[in-house]
């Protein structure tokens, strides 16, 4: 079986409508909810574990032992980084880094124990790939696009490379699609909290768009 993971509420109200999904196929577990779907002769399991790093590790943890997975798909939005690219665009990261483990002050704000390749030789090209970020704090404020710009971070979320560190351990393959929802805006010319509601409702317009395209276009490449 493969996992399907998804972290943030809207991202899984935008799963649950994509599939039609009934009351009684939504199944409980510590970490939220799942349900089972078969495509292409191949059972997925899609759940949804939550925010950030810890609820990410926990959930697919919890689905790993219970299904015995052999693949984890982390599905989701994510905010972008790399200017050269717009929101919607997918991407399937090719390494995921997670940057809030070291004390930046002194240290590299990356250190190679926190790095994970991933091989996509095996799947068929024709995707945007790059380095996807990790930290338990949102990219919003300006400085920490910034930041993340200089290190040569793609793109930007609060739970995918804590979850493919964790499938490394496991020794189950691990692959990221994520759909850009938004970029951070620079709040210095603005008011801090505006500019923060502002993001939040692209992101929230852009979540179910993103989703969308995701299980259109790239999921069954995957599987």
């Amino acid at each position: 079986m493969i996992g399907i993971s998804i972290a943030t509420k809207w991202e899984y109200e935008a799963t649950l409508a994509y599939f039609g999904v009934k009351d009684n196929e939504r199944i409980g577990y510590p970490y939220g909810e799942y349900f089972i779907r078969t495509i292409n002769a191949t059972d997925l399991v899609f759940y949804c574990t939550g925010v950030r790093k810890v609820n990410g590790v926990g959930g697919n943890q919890y689905m790993i032992s219970k299904f015995n997975l052999i693949k984890v798909i982390v599905a989701g939005t994510c905010a972008g980084i790399d200017d050269r690219f717009s929101n919607l665009d997918i991407f399937v990261p090719n390494k995921a880094v997670q940057y809030d483990c070291t004390v930046k002050e002194v240290e590299p704000l990356i250190k190679q124990s926190f790095i994970v390749d991933m091989d996509l030789s095996k799947y068929e090209k024709g995707f945007y790939t790059g380095t996807i970020g990790t930290a338990d704090k949102a990219v919003v404020m300006w400085k920490d696009y910034l930041e993340l710009k200089e290190n040569e971070i793609t793109i930007a979320d609060t739970e995918a490379g804590a979850i493919a560190y964790i499938c490394q351990k496991n020794d189950v393959e691990c692959i990221i699609i994520k759909g850009i929802s938004d970029f951070p805006t620079d709040e210095s010319t603005s008011d801090k909290f505006h500019s923060n509601i502002e993001q939040m409702s692209v992101y929230l317009e852009n979540t179910p768009k993103v989703m969308s395209k995701i299980f259109d276009e790239y999921l069954t490449r995957f599987i």
